[in-house]
């Protein structure tokens, strides 16, 4: 299964970018998506950009990943 994070595309530089997701900045690789521009959301997972994603799309999986990481802080409510 793969765990994926929508991010933020801030920067690009040839086939990396810079994104943020959840208040965190890292480089990725972009050469599996043919076309990217600055602002667009992708799904990152393990260092590499794997396709572009609708802003509606990357707000569900935020709000996923926020329950989950709330159950886990939490395990017992």
């Amino acid at each position: 299964m793969c765990l994926a994070v929508p991010a933020r595309v801030e920067h690009i530089d040839g086939t990396t970018a810079l994104v943020t997701a959840f208040g965190c900045q890292e480089r990725v690789d972009i050469q599996l998506i043919p076309s990217i521009e600055i602002g667009d959301l992708v799904l990152v997972h393990v260092g590499f950009a794997l396709q572009k994603v609708r802003p509606d799309e990357a707000a569900f999986i935020v709000e996923t990943w926020n329950t989950l990481l709330a159950k886990e802080a939490n395990p017992h409510e």
